[in-house]
């Protein structure tokens, strides 16, 4: 018989205070995520998407209090949506092999206008996302109008790994890819990590050789403000000064395009010690975004009225 729990140890946390549950019907699929709102209506609406064989609660991280993006986008001002993509959470039930990503794009952009329907976004969407998270955010700018900047962690152009041989690799060789060095983060990371990690799903999986060639093709097509950060430690991508060069060259018509450094972070920043620094950074720059849209607004004539028709 299996002993029964004392009560003497709380139950462990799957979301902040202030951050509840949501589902949200979208293309056919019902997504699932997390949900932060500030006190007031939104300035606009954080979109976070997460990475591969993560789930949304990796905004949400629940080792340190300065982990949460949703809790510190809401008290900015924000409102703070983190869903999981398609193929994980509650879509996996009917989506259980995943998606491509120009079939999640789709679903992420009626997902947007669905949760528009029902609560209030401010001046408009932006995204914040990681890791393959950043593959779909890049997609989705480049196939639908719309969105007013990305921000995006973890993604690149060119795999610093074979990423073939990922399957090949030692695991603790991937663990050191996927987090860095231990001191990185707080301590319980680890054990908390174990409710946000779910499976990759098949097609996803099979699209990861692919990125390359896809980023050369949509590339182009970036339109919007959009910031890249890479981690100090970050191991999955090349992001030495040449292959950054080339990776700022390739989105030449993005109207404002920062690449940035995160010091003190492995490849999964938003659960490490430099997660409060990285949120903010990427705040800052939304702020930025929503400052030059308020400038243009107010520098634009108004439109003439048209004039009387003659008698």
């Amino acid at each position: 018989m299996r002993a029964s729990r004392t009560g003497t140890t709380p139950p462990a946390r799957t979301h902040s205070a202030g951050v509840r549950p949501l589902l949200l019907d979208a293309a056919g699929l019902t997504l699932s995520g997390l949900l932060a709102q500030p006190a007031h209506p939104p300035k606009a609406t954080v979109v976070a998407v997460h990475g591969g064989g993560m789930r949304a609660g990796y905004f949400d991280g629940q080792s340190h209090p300065d982990l949460s993006l949703l809790t510190l986008g809401a008290r900015l001002g924000y409102t703070v949506l983190a869903l999981d993509r398609p193929g994980y959470g509650h879509s996996a039930l009917k989506a259980p092999e995943g998606l491509t990503l120009t079939e999640q794009a789709d679903v992420l952009t009626d997902a947007l206008a669905a949760f528009a329907r029902l609560h209030p976004t401010g001046q408009g969407f932006f995204l914040l996302a990681h890791s393959y998270g950043g593959k779909l955010a890049l997609t989705t700018a480049a196939r639908h109008p719309g969105l007013l900047a990305v921000d995006a962690s973890g993604v690149g152009h060119r795999y610093g790994t074979d990423p073939a041989a990922h399957r090949r690799l030692r695991r603790h060789l991937e663990w050191e890819r996927n987090w860095g060095p231990l001191a990185l983060y707080p301590t319980g990371t680890f054990r908390d990590a174990e409710t946000l990690i779910a499976p990759t799903p098949a097609r996803e999986g099979a699209e990861v050789p692919l990125w390359p060639g896809m980023f050369d093709d949509l590339a182009p097509r970036v339109t919007l403000p959009l910031r890249l950060t890479f981690a100090a430690h970050e191991a999955w991508w090349k992001h030495d000064e040449a292959h950054l060069a080339d990776l700022t060259a390739r989105l030449s018509h993005a109207p404002v395009l920062k690449v940035e450094r995160q010091a003190g972070a492995g490849h999964n920043i938003s659960l490490g010690h430099a997660a409060r620094s990285y949120h903010l950074r990427a705040l800052g720059f939304f702020e930025e975004c929503l400052q030059v849209t308020d400038d243009e607004r107010a520098t634009t004539p108004a439109p003439r009225a048209p004039a009387p028709a003659a008698a």
